[in-house]
Parts: C-alpha cells; sequence; structure tokens
C-alpha cells in the first residue's frame, strides 16, 4: 500500500502539495511513483514560469511511461528540485521528501478543491 501523509492535499492526478506560507512544494506521490516503476527523467518548468492549476507543467518519465505532471495550484515558480536533475531515482526512494517544484501560490484558495489524505486514500484503492 502506497504511503499517504496527512496534512499534505492531493489532486486526482497524483500530485501532492506542501503548503508552507505562501508557498507550495509540489511532487508526485507515493502511490504516483509506484505506478510509474523506476523514474529516468523529469523535465520541470523554467524559475518565474507562471503555472495554472491544471496545466501541466513538466512530465516525469519511467522505464515503463512517461506522464505529464499536473500542477494541482496556480502560482509562480521559484525554485526546481536541482538535485533530481542527476538523481531522478530519488523519487522512488521518498516520494514526498523529493518534491519537484515549489511555487508562490497565486490563489490559495485553490487548495479547497484538493482532496485530503482520507479521501486520496480513497482513490488509490
Amino acid at each position: 500500500m502506497a504511503k499517504i501523509i496527512e496534512g499534505l492535499y492531493y489532486s486526482e492526478s497524483h500530485e501532492f502539495v506542501k503548503v508552507e506560507g505562501e508557498y507550495a512544494y509540489i511532487g508526485i506521490t507515493d502511490f504516483a511513483q509506484e505506478q510509474l516503476g523506476n523514474v529516468t527523467y523529469i523535465e520541470f518548468p523554467e524559475i518565474d514560469e507562471e503555472i495554472s492549476a491544471g496545466d501541466s507543467f513538466g512530465s516525469v518519465e519511467s522505464v515503463k511511461a512517461a506522464s505529464d505532471l499536473t500542477s494541482p495550484v496556480s502560482g509562480v515558480v521559484v525554485e526546481v528540485n536541482e538535485v533530481l536533475e542527476d538523481e531522478p531515482e530519488l523519487v522512488n526512494k521518498d516520494a514526498y521528501s523529493n518534491w519537484l517544484i515549489k511555487v508562490k501560490l497565486s490563489d490559495p484558495s485553490e487548495l479547497e478543491s484538493l482532496m485530503d489524505a482520507q479521501a486520496y486514500t480513497d482513490i488509490c484503492k
């Protein structure tokens, strides 16, 4: 069973959001990395790029498949997890510690449309 952490927000496309003040860390969930298998490459957006909830902000490739990354929230990209450029497989070791991007939230009310851990657990069954 995939690990699902209380206190995070989850999207139906299997991204998580960890909020710290006006910033959000976005990554793929443990369930997503299990489905993908060994991650071999991650395509990141540019710093200062504006992303909108529901839009693709990059992709993740594995030995099995390539998947678009869909942003659960809108904001401006302030940081990408550069460690993953050289070691994308770290996502498989711990999906929640190895977030993909950090954004400055432009509309925090969008978080209300995301799932909590219990609701996300239900869709992963």
